[in-house]
């Protein structure tokens, strides 16, 4: 499903894509900008830099899980900020990106939130019923992506390169390099994909901007990589079988096509997502990239989503983010 904002402050409505139905289900989660999504919930942060995590089925009116629905962690304020914080990123609220180890009510003690804050797009994690306060550390590179697979969090930093960095008893913040991958001179964006627990994948989406036309962006291709573990390399995939990608602010998610009606295999659906850089320089003119992409044709179908669905998504600046929901709980 798709979060999509509805333009009125914190309502968002539910999406159905694989049935095209607009839920009438609306969610009031408030104003916070949301950097990530994983294991059926949301993570947001506000203008106080106060970062949240919110499972959105437990928002609904009526229902008797309500007050386990908010989740709230210790604001960020590293010294780096020299206690004011990165006050004109008014767009993300000082983090970039956010991921989560374990769901944080079935495996609290497992849990470990991390997200890249703006600083220079550092890194700062916190673990649930264990620490009080945030703790932060650096890489020279930046931090540009992120993603959790085993007790390992994986990377990419702004030199394209794969780092990791142990989860044990303690978190081990000493960052490996793993691997390098080729630059190149096409503006590109780069997702880390979680396949089944096992495979490590990185997505490059090619974008072309147009600066000119009120900051008009385009994806024009996507190339997949899997992670040779024993060679420390990444190899080119030609195809994702039966599976298929979903691609955004949210943490990127890969599922099996057929155990959900309507899914399609060897697709990348993807989200205009946040620019952190071009926000910054251009301000925010909200969400137009949107497409699914067929990795063995090489097509685009750029109008995947109904007139309705994507006229609510072109009424706020904020994007749509892909959701999983977790019935378990």
């Amino acid at each position: 499903m798709q979060l999509i904002p509805t333009g009125r402050n914190g309502i968002w409505r539910l999406y159905n894509v694989m049935d095209d139905k607009l839920l009438s289900l609306q969610l009031d989660i408030s104003t916070k900008r949301f950097c990530g999504c994983s294991k059926g919930w949301l993570i947001g942060v506000d203008e106080s830099f106060t970062v949240t995590l919110i499972n959105p089925l437990f928002r609904l009116k009526g229902t008797r899980k309500r007050e386990k629905s908010i989740i709230r962690l210790p604001p960020l304020n590293p010294a780096s900020w020299g206690g004011s914080g990165p006050g004109v990123f008014d767009c993300n609220y000082g983090v970039h990106k956010a991921t989560i180890s374990a769901d944080p009510i079935l495996h609290a003690n497992d849990c470990i939130v991390l997200v890249i804050y703006e600083d220079s797009c550092r890194l700062a994690f916190i673990r649930l019923n264990k620490d009080t306060t945030w703790t932060y550390f650096e890489h020279a590179g930046g931090i540009y992506e992120i993603v959790h697979i085993r007790d390992k969090f994986y990377a990419i930093d702004n030199l394209s390169q794969l780092l990791s960095f142990d989860m044990t008893a303690r978190f081990d913040s000493d960052i490996k390099l793993l691997g390098r991958e080729i630059p190149q001179e096409t503006f590109k964006k780069l997702y880390l994909v979680n396949l089944n627990e096992k495979e490590l994948l990185m997505v490059e989406r090619y974008i072309e901007h147009d600066f000119e036309v009120a900051f008009k962006r385009v994806t024009t291709k996507f190339e997949v990589f899997k992670f040779d573990y024993d060679k420390c390399k990444w190899i080119k995939k030609k195809s994702l079988g039966d599976f298929a990608l979903f691609l955004g602010d949210n943490s990127s998610i890969a599922v099996l096509a057929s155990s959900i009606s309507g899914c399609q295999s060897d697709c990348i659906y993807f989200n205009h997502d946040f620019e952190r850089m071009t926000a910054i320089t251009f301000g925010n003119r909200g969400p137009h990239d949107f497409g699914v992409y067929d990795l063995k044709t090489r097509t685009f179908n750029f109008r995947p989503y109904s007139k309705v669905a994507m006229s609510m998504m072109k009424k706020s600046l904020r994007p749509p983010i892909w959701f999983v929901p977790n019935f378990q709980l």
